[in-house]
């Protein structure tokens, strides 16, 4: 049991502490994030020294680096003989390199609550830590994005009914599928033909989002017959839906080029925004899924129109940048990316200007 003095003290000492020093923290939810690499990350219930609660949204990566910093800084060389300023860290649990990453996700969530339980339950003086602080803090990104559910935060007792969204056949924006169209990947819808698609809203000129079958995703304004039209006022990011941004890209093959679905370009859709910059191992995965193809290189166009092979991240700045110069001159889609990728088998270098 705790002597009277040190508890008398260590409440002082937490009242002193600023209102807005998190306390508590609990997982409300998991969400996917479609991007140049899907992955789940988790909605984090904060609520910190002054009563108030808001929401966080992290990666088990997130965990992992913050936990890395907080061991260099505090762990002690002897475990066992803990010294001034130094703290038994409570344990994360470790990387998981197999399975369904939904799966693994929902599993981590009780290990997961237990660690940061553990965390904010440290010493006062621990709580001001700047990297723990800085996880917990509600960035601009964390406020503006509304939680598609949190499943988590209701009470164990409470019995939820699901009613799903009447949809009225007569007064909706809807359409019907000309063409049976088979979705690239999640973020598209599969369309068979004669199928009521519900419109949700417009993506670009060229894409829609919509329901049809108790799915979701975006799919091609060609390949259907627009029944009842979306309001005019039914613009492009309204009502908190996911911003999709699309990137044009082409496979190069030795006797030409070759795209899916017959088309001279392929729109790769992610729910990325367009100044993101990803990194080259993002970028070569999220081309072998399109192409179905694993011995690829990816490329680019310079000024002078030569390809040049991307081999690292510093190429994907280089590229980048040479877009933005670029892009003055462009005329595009308001979210389609400034660069476009250009996919050629990794043994095929007659696609290289040689020429000294």
């Amino acid at each position: 049991m705790m002597p009277l003095r040190q508890q008398l003290r260590d409440e002082s000492d937490f009242d002193q502490l600023p209102d807005d020093v998190p306390i508590s923290a609990t997982i409300a939810d998991i969400e996917e994030k479609k991007g140049f690499i899907d992955y789940f990350r988790f909605v984090i219930e904060v609520k910190t020294k002054g009563a108030s609660k808001y929401l966080i949204y992290r990666r088990y990566r997130e965990f992992f680096n913050l936990h890395q910093v907080l061991e260099a800084r505090y762990s002690p060389e002897v475990p066992d003989k803990p010294g001034p300023n130094t703290i038994i860290l409570p344990s994360l649990p470790g990387k998981v390199f197999m399975g369904v990453k939904q799966d693994i996700a929902e599993s981590r969530i009780p290990e997961l609550n237990t660690y940061m339980k553990g965390l904010l339950g440290l010493p006062t003086w621990f709580l001001l830590e700047e990297a723990l602080r800085m996880f917990f803090y509600q960035t601009e990104l964390d406020s503006k994005h509304q939680p598609l559910a949190l499943r988590r935060l209701r009470p164990q007792t409470r019995k939820v009914k699901t009613v799903k969204p009447k949809m009225d056949l007569f007064s909706s924006p809807r359409a019907e599928a000309m063409f049976d169209f088979r979705g690239n990947d999640k973020a598209e819808l599969n369309l068979k033909r004669g199928e009521v698609i519900f419109l949700l809203r417009r993506v670009n000129a060229d894409w829609l989002e919509g329901t049809v079958n108790n799915q979701t995703g975006i799919f091609p304004k060609s390949f259907v017959k627009i029944i009842k039209p979306l309001p005019e006022s039914e613009s492009e990011g309204e009502g908190g839906a996911h911003t999709y941004s699309y990137l044009r890209c082409f496979l190069l093959t030795p006797s030409g080029v070759a795209t899916r679905s017959a088309q001279e370009e392929v729109d790769v859709c992610v729910q990325e925004d367009l100044t993101i910059q990803p990194s080259y191992k993002e970028l070569l995965s999220r081309m072998r899924n399109v192409f179905k193809e694993d011995d690829i290189a990816v490329n680019y166009r310079d000024p002078e129109g030569d390809l040049i092979r991307i081999l690292d991240d510093e190429d994907v700045q280089l590229m980048i940048k040479e877009s933005c110069v670029q892009q003055v001159n462009d005329k595009r889609p308001v979210n389609q990316f400034p660069w476009e990728l250009h996919v050629t088998m990794t043994s095929d270098l007659s696609v290289y200007n040689t020429e000294a």
